[in-house]
């Protein structure tokens, strides 16, 4: 059964819009807000007719919504843009909290509509909301930048155990307690980052999944509010309104195809984005965790004492300078100057734990 909360949602995102489309200088964003206002209103329509409430008992705004009015007649309307489109996440969040507890349909429409004003901003429309030029699609691509990634990986590797080591080898001058020591951060520290990877992929698509099947339950309840809002979509593009209304009349026409469609052009999400693996993110994780770790531990397997931690050190300094030039591939900063900061922050935090392993254990014997 539809939730009332979600009711709600959608009659104070329409209230809102029809705000800024009211004092909205520009005829064609006003047009566009307007529209939006009438598409959050046939969603609360729609929503209240498939939860069998009676239509006359459709709320009206929230104290909230009233007091963003009254706060846009202050501060100024972009004010009001600014926070709607903020909250948009958060409201998407509540609905498909309520969904999973009761299986219940949501409302992704919010989504399209940042969709719909990021287009408006990348057209150069004059828009009275400035606020827009920080919203961006948050979809990305569940694999991620390889290299960036192997980069990265390595680097926590090789800094986190080439401290820890140190602090031990500080600490203590035992070979032994030094190599089970560095083991040991390589394994916790290479799990941690393998399960920390699995969790964020597999969150990813789940949220994917879920938001996509949103969409249908959007789709099955009120078709034609997501061909308004797919017009819209493409409108906010630069395509001519009549043109732009027969292509989404055409799209929805083909409920499969519609779904793909809406799917891609309001949330940004691409099949692509649901064929990563979980497992192969995990292991890929833990194998360059693993390697950056285990370069301060070799020196430890053949000698002890100063030689182990000079040589350690100069192993660790060599793969940190690697690292840090890699980063220009990225940053476009000076190579030797990236190489040579890498290495100074590394030593540091190095010496810093090897200082504090040393003290710990002079008090240790004392």
């Amino acid at each position: 059964m539809i939730n009332l909360k979600s009711v709600q949602t959608e009659v104070d995102a329409g209230y809102l819009y029809k705000i800024l489309a009211d004092n909205e200088e520009n005829k064609d964003v006003a047009n566009i807000f307007r529209q939006m206002s009438e598409i959050e209103h046939s969603h609360a329509v729609a929503f209240m007719k498939k939860g069998k409430f009676d239509i006359a008992m459709l709320p009206p705004p929230s104290r909230r919504a009233r007091i963003l009015k009254s706060i846009g007649k202050i501060l100024g309307y972009d004010y009001v843009l600014g926070v709607l489109l903020d909250t948009e996440k958060s409201i998407s969040s509540s609905i498909l909290s309520v969904r999973k507890k009761r299986n219940v349909a949501g409302s992704v429409s919010d989504t399209a509509h940042v969709s719909i004003l990021t287009n408006i901003l990348n057209n150069q429309t004059k828009i009275s909301g400035s606020n827009l030029a920080r919203f961006e699609k948050r979809h990305r691509s569940v694999g991620g930048n390889a290299l960036r990634a192997a980069v990265l990986g390595g680097n926590d590797g090789l800094i986190s155990n080439f401290s820890l080591v140190m602090g031990i080898a500080g600490a203590t001058s035992g070979q032994m307690e030094v190599l089970l020591t560095g083991i040991a951060g390589l394994l916790a520290g290479a799990l941690s980052m393998a399960l920390g990877e699995w969790i964020s992929v597999k969150s990813s698509q789940e949220l994917f999944e879920n938001q996509m099947q949103l969409e249908m339950d959007e789709l099955e309840a009120n078709p034609e509010g997501e061909e308004k809002e797919l017009a819209l979509i493409y409108m906010s593009k630069g395509i001519p309104e009549v043109q732009a209304q027969k292509m989404a009349k055409d799209v929805i026409s083909n409920k499969d195809q519609a779904h793909s469609v809406l799917v891609k052009e309001e949330l940004g999400i691409n099949s692509e984005d649901l064929k990563g693996s979980a497992m192969e993110a995990a292991i890929t994780s833990f194998i360059l965790f693993a390697v950056g770790a285990i370069i301060p531990v070799i020196p430890f397997f053949v000698t002890e004492g100063l030689q182990a931690i000079l040589f350690s050190t100069l192993f660790s300094g060599i793969g940190l300078f690697i690292i840090g030039a890699s980063i220009t591939l990225f940053t476009g900063k000076n190579f030797w100057y990236s190489g040579f900061r890498q290495v100074i922050f590394g030593l540091v935090a190095a010496a810093i734990t090897f200082g504090i392993g040393k003290i710990i254990g002079v008090s240790l014997i004392g």
